[in-house]
């Protein structure tokens, strides 16, 4: 069931009604059964796999809780068990034939085994979720949830449950279990949050996703500023994608008084890749800095062992994220920026005047132009169908760069960008650039709320009529849903 569906507009007001109307010590088993209700609307079957995700955890916790001696044992139970369903499901294709090709390039004559699998909406988040909880139990961080169908309800609760936020135990579990009381600007504050998701996904990413699909698709048939504007629609598409679903997860979750962690802070406003990271996906980010990046030894070790790390935890990254080759290079891609960053003295001290507020406002503006168009190249490998096919568009996005005039109206051409249609692009951007540059010194949304009622007002009306204008109805899926 998807957030821009109209399956879920008459799906969320009932279960919101109903929720409220209930008793307080109903509510956590409602919210896990409206949570399995929403994840079989997409495959019934694939219910088994949390299910068992969920019972092997929760089993793995009290033992681990019961027999401390043994509970090393237990914790390697549960990773090994959870990660061999998502190795089967998302990684067995593309090792086997990984493995097949290496084979036959040393003549050795090996058939691929390939599976006709339907990869379990949402396996690669919840499956994260279930394992910090036991890792968090084992190190001692989180007490052991008794009652199974709160535990239950945690893992699947609906908001989060298919892309995120990767929820923490400590944040998310004990609301689930708590009572709530409805408040009405919370309420209305989610719903505030959801309409600018919708617009972020509706009107930015849906409408950019038609011109990024036509050049990656055969990016051969585009000059090179198609390519190159293609490649900063997907920067934009994707953040507006991805952020958009994260606001309406998180503006859901408010209308049942639950508080989810913030996912994204203006990424696109970082001064630093390292910046960049404490702003985009911030609960996978924080993930794999808590369960892959310390535990290797962070920073507490020697230069090159601190490189190390990094890499290794970027390159994990780049693989959660898709079985290709083109993910592991888009997380190798930041690992060395981020290595590269460590290393040069310049650099350190820059992100170190940037985090502290004293860098000069010169030297913020091209730093986060320079950060963001590093991003965006590394973008290329994450959409590109191959890592040939985004070292093609790398290399042939400035085909023609020396006739300035040419290269841009070829471009615009190419791509069928008329002023209208350019318009109707760069409105929406302009606002979302806006909103992104208020975020970093207030609430934009909560900053509305205290405008005068006449300029309040006009305000939404604008907004509601933008969005009926340019929004597309297609009912995409998120990008993210693939992962």
């Amino acid at each position: 069931m998807l957030f821009n569906s109209l399956a879920f507009a008459i799906f969320l007001p009932i279960v919101f009604f109903l929720y409220w109307a209930l008793p307080s010590k109903y509510r956590s088993f409602f919210l896990l059964i409206v949570s399995y209700y929403f994840y079989m609307s997409w495959n019934v079957k694939y219910v088994v796999l949390i299910l068992f995700t969920t019972v092997l955890s929760y089993g793995c916790a009290r033992l681990l809780e019961k027999y401390p001696a043994h509970k090393k044992l237990f914790l390697w139970l549960t990773i090994v068990a959870c990660m061999s369903v998502l190795f089967f499901f998302k990684y067995y294709n593309f090792f086997d034939l990984t493995i097949v090709r290496i084979l036959q390039k040393c003549a050795i004559p090996v058939q691929a085994h390939t599976l006709t699998l339907l990869l379990p909406v949402g396996i690669s988040f919840y499956t994260f979720q279930t394992l910090s909880y036991v890792i968090d139990v084992y190190r001692g961080e989180v007490e052991v949830e008794r009652n199974f169908f709160t535990y239950a309800a945690f893992i699947s609760f609906f908001p989060q449950l298919v892309a995120g936020p990767i929820e923490r135990t400590s944040n998310l579990l004990p609301q689930i279990k708590g009572a709530h009381t409805f408040h009405r600007e919370d309420a209305v504050y989610g719903l505030k949050l959801m309409a600018w998701g919708f617009f972020k996904k509706l009107v930015i990413a849906d409408n950019l996703a038609v011109y990024v699909d036509l050049v990656f698709d055969t990016p051969q048939d585009y000059p090179g500023f198609a390519m190159l504007l293609a490649a900063f629609f997907f920067t934009i598409q994707i953040y507006c994608d991805f952020s958009g679903y994260s606001d309406i997860a998180i503006g859901t979750a408010k209308l049942f008084d639950i508080r989810l962690m913030q996912n994204f802070s203006s990424p696109y406003f970082a001064t630093s890749v390292k910046d960049f990271w404490s702003r985009w996906h911030i609960s996978l980010s924080t993930w794999f800095r808590d369960y892959v990046y310390i535990p290797l030894g962070g920073n507490r070790v020697g230069k090159l062992r601190h490189c190390a790390n990094l890499l290794v935890t970027f390159l994990v990254s780049g693989l959660w994220h898709g079985a290709a080759f083109t993910y592991i290079v888009w997380g190798g891609l930041h690992g060395v920026l981020q290595i590269l960053e460590n290393s040069i003295p310049l650099f350190r001290a820059h992100i170190r005047r940037a985090k502290e507020g004293t860098e000069k406002q010169g030297v913020l503006v091209i730093s986060r132009l320079v950060t963001f168009f590093l991003v965006m190249l590394a973008w290329v490998f994450f959409r590109a169908g191959s890592v040939s096919q985004a070292v093609y568009i790398l290399r042939d996005m400035w085909t023609g760069i020396g006739h300035p005039l040419s290269y841009l109206r070829t471009g615009f051409a190419g791509l069928g960008l008329t002023l209208r249609t350019t318009l109707e692009l760069v409105v929406p951007l302009v606002l979302l650039a806006v909103y992104d540059a208020c975020s970093l010194h207030t609430d934009p949304i909560r900053k509305t709320g205290t405008w005068k009622p006449v300029l309040r007002w006009s305000f939404y009306y604008g907004f509601m009529l933008l969005v009926i204008l340019l929004a597309s109805f297609n009912a995409q899926e998120f990008v993210y849903f693939q992962f």
